[in-house]
């Protein structure tokens, strides 16, 4: 399409009231909006040059619509491609909510039963954390592609072999939906990095900083107290997601927390940190610098910069390139909003959708997906070692 085409309001789209974004803290009479959900400028031209890569519309699947409303958040009923067969929830409100939002009738109380429904093709999990595992693993056993919110695994590394042999048995595609990938920098440094701008990178630093006064709502409390490096793909994707390599191994700091629901006994996960900061070896023989925090104020969001033997980015590309490649976004069907967290919600679906429709391995494979989890999770276990240099299991693609 050649003209800018007329977008969606950020809130429409997203299925969103301001009570469903706002974030009630105790002891505060306004609402806050959860971090990453806040308004970006709307591009004119995002869907400029976009044609339709098939005729067919895939039929979905989504499950989870708790206080972030993930399951509406990517904009799945906005894409020509896609018609949303069903949707689940536990909660019989929150399902019914979700329903509303992705413009569905057929919900399931459960995404156990959801998957059983032999109408549906592929399913977005955007369920609690400790269960995104297992419920990829029981999506791809009942023979649908999956997509899943951040992070692949949560804190298990044996789930992490789990998932990658199930996706490897099944042969079907599995993609995380790692924001960090489809931010305007990241999405620039990845292609100028393919192109060989940067040659082998030396050193690259991805931040994710999110400021946790009070505990974000969540089921059953899963975020209360949480291992800041277990939730490391939106600073890891500075490194993994730019050059599609790996982390070999890792020695990771931690510092206590001062705010109290962070501290243990306060947490199940008998979590003494409230930052940890990672130095990772790279599969280049680089380093890199990978920050999380939940109690630092300040600026926050997920940031990252890089630097090459060719070249670096700092906002922008310096380097011996002279002639560099398009680095623009890919265009987005016209009925869909680039969405949140840095504009990438969008994107993120979009690529989901076509990988299936063009039978081909999405941007954020299984692979990759656990490269930028599994990395956070040792490292988390050399910060309860004082820093101890570990190995981090390594994950190729399938092909």
């Amino acid at each position: 399409m050649d003209k800018p085409a007329t977008r969606r309001s950020f809130l429409q789209t997203l299925g969103l009231s301001a009570a469903a974004v706002g974030l009630t803290a105790v002891g505060q009479a306004q609402e806050k909006v959860i971090q990453g959900f806040e308004k970006v400028p709307i591009n004119p031209d995002a869907s400029k040059g976009w044609k339709s890569v098939s005729d067919r519309r895939l039929r979905v699947g989504i499950a989870g619509y708790g206080v972030c409303q993930f399951g509406a958040a990517f904009s799945f009923q906005d894409h020509p491609n896609v018609e949303i067969v069903a949707v689940s929830d536990l909660i019989p409100d929150r399902c019914a909510g979700l329903a509303k939002a992705c413009r569905c009738e057929k919900t399931y109380p459960s995404l156990e039963e959801m998957v059983k429904d032999d109408k549906i093709e592929a399913i977005f999990v955007a369920t609690d954390a400790p269960s995104h595992a297992q419920h990829c693993i029981e999506v791809l056993k009942h023979g649908k592609h999956v997509a899943t919110a951040v992070p692949a695994v949560f804190g298990s590394l044996e789930d992490a072999e789990r998932v990658f042999e199930a996706v490897k048995k099944s042969g079907l595609t599995y993609m995380m939906f790692e924001t960090s990938c489809y931010h305007e920098d990241l999405h620039a440094m990845h292609e100028i990095y393919k192109a060989g701008g940067f040659g082998k990178l030396v050193y690259a630093e991805g931040e994710y900083y999110h400021y946790m006064e009070e505990p974000i709502p969540s089921y059953k409390d899963w975020r209360v107290g949480l291992p800041p490096q277990w939730y490391p793909t939106h600073s890891n994707a500075y490194y993994v997601g730019v050059t599609e390599g790996s982390f070999t191994e890792v020695s990771c700091m931690g510092m206590p927390s001062t705010i109290v629901h962070l501290q243990p006994p306060n947490n199940r996960y008998k979590n003494p940190f409230g930052t940890e900061i990672a130095l990772f070896r790279t599969s280049e023989g680089g380093s890199s610098r990978m920050a999380v925090s939940w109690d630092t104020p300040g600026d926050g969001g997920e940031k990252g910069r890089i630097r090459g033997q060719r070249g670096s980015f700092y906002g922008k590309y310096e380097g011996l390139e002279n002639k560099l490649p398009n680095t623009q976004r890919p265009p987005l069907p016209p009925t869909v909003d680039a969405g949140g967290h840095g504009g990438s919600h969008g994107f993120l679906m979009n690529e989901f959708v076509t990988a299936i429709l063009q039978k081909r391995r999405p941007r954020v494979d299984v692979s990759m997906a656990l490269n930028m989890t599994v990395a956070g999770i040792v490292a988390h276990q050399s910060a309860l070692k004082d820093g101890e240099l570990l190995k981090i299991p390594q994950y190729k693609p399938i092909s």
